[in-house]
């Protein structure tokens, strides 16, 4: 038996997707347009990995497509936020779309910090579409190590 990861944000996509999708019988998005949002939340955060270090937290984020002049981080209360935006392109008027699937417009996530950081030394970096971010640990949020002696 082969073992599959768990990836419950793809999950949830594809069950959001199957729930109101406009070719299925009924067409729960065309009777409820206010929930058709729902669908697109997938499109409006970007992907993260924020992992421990030792001393610092690191979090890195995948935004294709956007100037890094269009992203803002802030940090308030050990939150920290991402935030940004995709500018649309000139629309082609040109033939017919097939698809239409690339997502314009503001995002925003906003990730609780397992520690506290020293907000005077973050530092982020912006290279092939991933903003990464270093957060250095405050002092007292930095583990350490302690000697247990067994008798």
């Amino acid at each position: 038996m082969a073992l599959k990861r768990w990836t419950p944000r793809q999950n949830m996509e594809r069950f959001f997707h199957d729930l109101f999708d406009e070719s299925m019988s009924g067409g729960i998005s065309r009777r409820f347009p206010s929930l058709r949002a729902l669908t697109q939340l997938g499109e409006t955060s970007p992907a993260v990995d924020m992992y421990d270090n030792k001393n610092e937290i690191v979090v890195k984020a995948e935004v294709p497509g956007v100037d890094k002049n269009n992203i803002s981080i802030s940090l308030s209360d050990n939150m920290l936020t991402i935030k940004g935006e995709t500018k649309k392109e000139e629309e082609t008027k040109e033939g017919d779309y097939y698809y239409s699937e690339r997502s314009y417009g503001s995002f925003m996530r906003v990730l609780n910090l397992p520690a506290k950081v020293n907000e005077k030394k973050i530092k982020a970096s912006f290279k092939d579409g991933i903003l990464e971010i270093h957060m250095p640990k405050a002092a007292e949020s930095q583990s350490k190590d302690i000697k247990v002696e067994v008798k």
